[in-house]
């Protein structure tokens, strides 16, 4: 089972709600403690000149800011609309539209549609995902060199908020869930791919990672 329909319509409600408030809170905080560790870690393994796929791209900060510090081009994917919206607006302003592709629409989807890159990255959303396994997959099948996340850290702590989170979608009527995914099984399933880790890090809530194939 993918991200798909009604998770993935409740997602593009959900998410689409807070696109500009995450524009808004990165151009007056910059990135989140998480995002600097991914940064940190792609920085360390070089991604100048490379083609970089973002899934789950939100506004498009991230990658974007990969391409001001030397990446190639760029492809972004998101099903929700408003993010795709602002991420395009936000490409303009910044002069990087004729660098960067967006895609609306859920990535195992349309992952048949989508050209293989150098760096591959999702920042927090495997979360997203009930079909952990699927996503990796799909999206490893797309990575030549790295590939870069940040997902939950299986805590009590955060299981529980992930469940109150779940109580409270289900009360709106939401079918829109987030998980938390074994992180041991995350990385058999990427170094079994032929990638091997260069660099991890966390924060409280949040575990990154970044991987090079071997």
């Amino acid at each position: 089972m993918s991200c798909c329909c009604p998770h993935s319509n409740s997602a593009n409600r959900f998410f689409s709600f807070f696109a500009g408030r995450y524009r808004r809170r990165f151009e007056k905080k910059g990135f989140e403690p998480s995002q600097q560790q991914l940064l940190e870690g792609l920085q360390q393994v070089g991604y100048r000149d490379m083609k970089v796929l973002e899934i789950g791209s939100g506004v498009g900060h991230l990658h974007q800011t990969l391409l001001e510090q030397g990446a190639a081009s760029a492809v972004g994917i998101d099903l929700a609309s408003k993010m795709i919206c602002e991420a395009r607006k936000w490409a303009s302003e910044r002069k990087l539209a004729n660098r960067v592709t967006y895609v609306e629409g859920d990535f195992m989807e349309v992952a048949d549609t989508v050209m293989d890159a150098d760096v591959t990255v999702l920042d927090k959303v495997v979360c997203c995902y009930p079909d952990a396994e699927g996503l990796v997959f799909a999206s490893l099948g797309k990575t030549n060199h790295v590939y870069a996340l940040t997902y939950p850290r299986n805590r009590w702590y955060v299981r529980t908020v992930m469940g109150i989170t779940a109580a409270v979608m289900k009360i709106m009527r939401s079918d829109f869930r987030s998980y938390v995914h074994d992180p041991e099984l995350i990385e058999k399933w990427i170094t079994a791919s032929g990638f091997d880790k260069t660099y991890q890090n966390n924060k409280l809530v949040w575990l990154t990672q970044v991987y090079v194939r071997s």
